[in-house]
């Protein structure tokens, strides 16, 4: 039988949890999927393997849960600066320099590797980035619906997916390709959803 004093009170379980989050990260910048296993993120995170299924049900979530953080340092960013943007001009100018921000930073741009890699090996993963970028199309499709309130739903929902595309193709692309032309790119999305007008 455990005893309660033995068990992590509640703000130290989710900073334990946290703390096997950034080591599954860490791990997975350093060498992908295959180097986030049980015992490297207990090892990583100086915990007892134990901890990886009292906390996550085992490695399928623990990876989950890393997949989770990817798409939030990696893609949260970007969106975030679009739709916190009062009008498409300063939309444009916003995510370049968030586009700008999140190529700069080598670990970032691998975690966006990392997590369309992922969705090959796991289905669980691959549900999870599904999940986000449906999440991040929403997003925008609303704020599109403020800024252009004439369009239709199916109008704004086919510019989201655009949106989404191109932002998510370029942080690709800008890991092969660091003189990716993103301005002109920004550009015509900037036409796309009326920045010049």
């Amino acid at each position: 039988m455990t005893k309660l004093v033995d068990r992590p009170s509640s703000d130290r379980g989710r900073r334990r949890r946290e703390e096997l989050v950034a080591a599954g990260l860490s791990l997975l910048v350093e060498g992908g999927w295959a180097a986030v296993t049980t015992r490297a993120v207990a090892a990583r995170g100086e915990a007892n393997a134990g901890l990886i299924h009292y906390h996550f049900g085992g490695l399928p979530g623990l990876r989950l849960a890393v997949a989770e953080r990817a798409g939030e340092e990696a893609i949260a960013p970007v969106v975030d600066a679009l739709v916190d943007s009062p009008d498409a001009r300063s939309a444009i100018e916003a995510m370049g320099a968030a586009i700008s921000r999140v190529a700069a930073d080598d670990q970032v741009v691998r975690l966006a590797v990392e997590l369309v890699s992922g969705t090959r090996q796991d289905p669980a993963l691959g549900e999870a980035l599904r999940a986000s970028m449906r999440e991040a199309r929403e997003r925008i499709a609303d704020w599109l619906g403020g800024l252009r309130p004439e369009w239709t739903p199916e109008r704004r929902a086919g510019a989201a997916t655009l949106v989404v595309a191109l932002l998510d193709g370029m942080m690709l692309h800008r890991e092969l390709d660091e003189d990716l032309p993103v301005d002109p790119a920004l550009t015509v999305l900037g036409e796309l959803i009326g920045a010049g007008e």
